[in-house]
């Protein structure tokens, strides 16, 4: 049989045909669909027009491996000489070349020429856009008024700076922590291209935003991912079926977020199905074709060749590996093509909007109505995707749990389902829809967030299935037990789970985002937006959970406190809503002043609604919090009732015996030298003489205490089993 370094794949070569193709591809679907023909007017040069693409492949393809071997050093590769590893594998493979360390200096170098080509593709851009040739004695300058002025030049500089810190921190990774901040910085840098992607300009721009940015986060992954496991394939000997395994399941995420993404790109860039009918369509069925191919060679790896994958029989693998690094260089070469040519839709805004559609980017919706509040539709891809996937997790832990003979109560999953349904009908249901138009309409999307999602989340217990439901690792990498157990025990975990801060986080944050600058700025920046969704709905659970929650965190406090906390943050949502209603300065009044809705609306009138609808619907959750803690500290007492009978039982009632026994003392010691007795003073004590009257006394007082405990404790036995004897606190319960 071969070892592992008999066969090694041919890593350079098969990158090498892979970036071969992709610019193959590139410049072919330019060729075809003539994005690079020279323009009568304004014409920048053939060195702008067929070297921006080639220069945006660049970015695209180091990008991709940026992204991908950060997520693979974070998430899926062993460290080598990791103290958590064991010695075995310790010894297997050296710290200087282990595949941790090959996917870091991976990571550096294309970060490095990631940045360098940003910086490129800015400059081409410019020239592009404004049909000017590089050079000339007033080009600097132009440029800079770009960079600094024009809204695309804006977000290629933040581009180019999240790139560049990006390059530093991957330069300066040493661990998990480390290349997993790199990763999250990395993805963040491509906020800013999906800002400017076709249709970005179009009426639906937050769906064309956000479903751009989940395609681009799930192809980088996803393609990255697989080139980097290419080249530490060499320096992971018996690791390679783990690994592989890990990137398989990294890969189906990343695949399905790549394909339901192009769904809604396809949708807004198409529109119809005459559009694939153009230049444009052409290449976006065979982007789809190669897409798919690549998807079931995928299947077939997770299906055949990984369960069979051992330290002698490799080869399979690896060329099915190459060939789908391949056609995953076809795909990104698609891509750039794609990048460089106008779609059928426009990605213009209408010529003549209404000032509502000019304002929100939307048309503007129909008067409110019951049934408007539930049918109406303005989907927000990225809270859907991310609601969507936590629901498969939570009935796939479940479903895991059963499988290996585990019980999860079916009420709490469904409990964190409807959570869940509440945070996705808040972010783009009839909430979302009229919370755009209207201030009564975003607090009904704020109460829904901070206050009656979070209940069912907290009761769907996810923190606790999570850690019974993930399987740990033992090389001591960080995966999803891991990353989980991290976040719980993290120390700003601990500073917001903190039963004060929850309170006062609940509280506060309010104030501070409806009476700043912060809430008009959620309605017209979408990543500011998200960041209230995610805010809001975070603070509610923390708080929540610290009431009646079962999830690990900080110590909770006594009943009465959190009875005491509850009540305070009651206390304040009526003094919010008060205020609201008796404001007379109009919140965020150039966006809700300026709408112009059709069907009219006075916006202070509609705001004082909003208050009122603050003040009333945030007693309703918290009343029913109130009932849960009462019921859960009665349920309490009477669990600890039960305990304590049952040590009592084990103990032969032990401590009610110690505590009759003290109580005799504490008699005898009365009766010697308290009451009465201390008028006539005893005689001397002879240390012959035999015990006193009193003595005798005592302990026959004693005798007949415990004859008569005893006699109570049958007759009361006899009388109702289910009553037990009163006794004292143990020591125990003292000290609590």
């Amino acid at each position: 049989m071969r070892s592992v370094a008999a066969w090694e794949p041919p890593r350079w070569r098969t990158l090498g045909a892979g970036v071969v193709l992709a610019a193959v591809a590139a410049l072919a679907g330019i060729a075809l669909t003539g994005a690079a023909t020279p323009t009568i007017l304004a014409d920048p040069g053939a060195v702008v027009r067929w070297g921006l693409p080639v220069v945006e492949l660049v970015v695209d393809l180091t990008c991709a491996v940026t992204i991908g071997a950060l997520v693979l050093a974070a998430f899926v590769l062993p460290r080598a000489g990791d103290a958590r590893t064991s010695a075995r594998r310790r010894t297997r493979v050296a710290p200087d070349g282990g595949a941790w360390v090959i996917a870091q200096r991976t990571a550096a170098v294309a970060s490095v020429v990631w940045t360098l080509a940003v910086a490129v593709q800015l400059v081409l851009t410019y020239a592009s856009v404004s049909g000017r040739p590089i050079g000339g004695p007033t080009f600097g300058d132009e440029l800079g008024v770009y960079l600094t002025q024009i809204g695309l030049g804006q977000a290629g500089l933040w581009a180019l700076a999240l790139t560049a810190l990006t390059s530093l921190l991957a330069v300066a990774a040493t661990g998990y922590t480390s290349a997993a901040w790199a990763a999250v910085l990395a993805l963040a840098a491509l906020a800013p291209v999906a800002q400017t992607g076709h249709a970005a300009g179009a009426s639906n721009h937050t769906l064309a935003v956000g479903s751009l940015w989940l395609h681009l986060a799930g192809v980088t992954v996803w393609i990255g991912g697989l080139a980097v496991l290419v080249v530490v394939a060499g320096a992971l000997g018996r690791d390679l079926r783990p690994v592989a395994a890990r990137y398989s399941h990294l890969a189906v995420w990343a695949y399905a977020l790549v394909a339901v993404s192009g769904v809604v790109n396809a949708y807004v860039r198409i529109g119809s199905l005459a559009g694939l009918a153009t230049p444009y369509g052409a290449i976006l069925l065979l982007k789809v074709a190669c897409a798919v191919l690549l998807g079931v060679a995928g299947w077939w790896h997770r299906r055949r060749t990984i369960p069979r994958l051992t330290s002698g029989r490799t080869a399979p693998f690896w060329r099915l590996v190459a060939a789908e690094v391949v056609l995953a260089g076809a795909v990104m070469g698609l891509a750039v093509a794609l990048s460089s040519t106008a779609p059928p839709v426009p990605d213009t805004p209408p010529a003549a909007p209404s000032p509502a559609e000019a304002i929100t980017g939307y048309p503007p919706p129909a008067e409110p109505t019951v049934a408007g509040w539930f049918t109406l539709v303005q989907p927000d891809v990225l809270v859907l995707t991310g609601v969507v996937s936590a629901a498969v997790v939570i009935v796939g832990w479940t479903l895991r749990l059963r499988r290996r003979g585990d019980a999860w109560s079916a009420g709490r999953g469904a409990s964190m389902l409807v959570g869940l349904l509440l945070v996705a009908w808040a972010s783009s249901g009839g909430a979302a829809v009229y919370g755009h138009v209207l201030f009564s309409g975003h607090m009904v999307q704020h109460m829904v967030l901070v206050m009656l999602a979070p209940i069912f989340l907290v009761l769907g217990a996810p923190v606790t299935l999570g850690l019974r439901a993930l399987p740990s690792r033992d090389d001591g990498s960080r995966g999803p037990r891991e990353l989980l157990l991290a976040v719980v025990h993290s120390k700003v975990a601990a500073f917001f789970g903190n039963p004060i801060v929850a309170a006062v986080n609940v509280a506060g944050s309010m104030i501070l985002f409806y009476y700043s600058p912060l809430f008009e700025l959620s309605l017209t920046n979408h990543l500011v937006h998200l960041w209230m969704i995610v805010h809001f709905t975070l603070a509610g659970y923390l708080f929540v959970n610290v009431l009646i929650g079962i999830d690990p965190g900080p110590r909770r406090p006594s009943y009465p406190l959190r009875l005491l906390l509850l009540f305070a943050t009651m206390a304040f949502h009526a003094f919010f809503g008060l205020a609201l209603t008796e404001g007379t300065q109009l919140l965020a009044a150039r966006w809700f002043g300026a709408l112009g809705l059709p069907w009219g609306v006075d916006a202070l009138a509609d705001q004082r609604l909003g208050g009122a609808f603050a003040w009333g619907f945030g007693e309703i959750p918290s009343l029913v919090l109130a009932i849960a803690l009462g019921l859960a500290w009665i349920r309490d007492d009477e669990r600890t009732a039960r305990r304590l009978d049952r040590a009592a039982d084990r103990s032969g009632d032990a401590d009610l015996a110690a505590y009759n026994a003290m109580l005799a003392r504490m008699a005898a010691a009365r009766g010697g030298t308290g009451g009465d007795s201390a008028a006539v003073p005893d005689p001397a004590p002879s240390a012959t003489a035999a015990p006193g009257p009193d003595a005798a006394d005592a302990d026959a007082g004693a005798d007949a205490a415990d004859r008569a405990v005893a006699a109570d404790r049958a007759d009361a036995a006899d009388r109702a089993p289910s009553i037990t004897v009163a006794r004292p606190p143990t020591p125990t319960e003292v000290d609590r």
